[in-house]
């Protein structure tokens, strides 16, 4: 059960932003959503900020959804890994790839189901996950994979939802 009450399937937070979180969604809101909207101005910023990084950001879905799945698995995110894994899926992850990311690090040693690229993307996000602190060759490896760009957005959404996990676990928030 969550720490703090959901707000109503149809809160009367300001109608634009649940309209907006609606649309981004799909038309339903979900349990994060409902949280959030305790706070309609984090609610709004949240929910442009993660648009942003769902949709707009050039990086692969495929590595965005594994850096989410090992993030959630990491942090005792369950309902993080449940709402992303479908996207993992989405994107060209196989669902023997999925099982293996609940076990990160020997994810992270397994070549047969894990291509160089993915290795690379596994190591910044444990270390990152784990200590803040990614080691030079792990961040090197990734880097010369993806180039600038897309590595700035790997380590963004890397730090993203490392802060998703921490509001879900901290509140307790449940899987719909």
């Amino acid at each position: 059960m969550a720490r703090i009450p959901y707000v109503p399937e149809n809160p009367a937070a300001p109608r634009e932003i649940v309209e907006a979180m609606r649309a981004r969604r799909g038309g339903t809101l979900l349990n994060l959503d409902r949280m959030l909207l305790h706070s309609p101005e984090l609610a709004a910023g949240w929910n442009t900020y993660l648009g942003a990084v769902r949709t707009k950001l050039a990086l692969s879905p495929k590595l965005r959804e594994l850096a989410i799945c090992v993030v959630a698995v990491l942090n005792g995110a369950e309902y993080e890994f449940l709402q992303h894994a479908p996207g993992f899926l989405e994107a060209g992850g196989t669902q023997a790839q999925l099982d293996a990311l609940r076990d990160p690090d020997a994810a992270l040693r397994d070549e047969a189901r894990f291509d160089d690229t993915e290795r690379a993307a596994l190591a910044v996000a444990i270390a990152s996950t784990r200590t803040v602190r990614v080691p030079g060759a792990q961040f090197d490896a990734l880097a010369r994979r993806l180039g600038e760009r897309e590595t700035v957005e790997f380590i963004a959404t890397v730090a993203t939802y490392n802060m998703v996990s921490r509001f879900l676990v901290a509140l307790d928030i449940e899987p719909e």
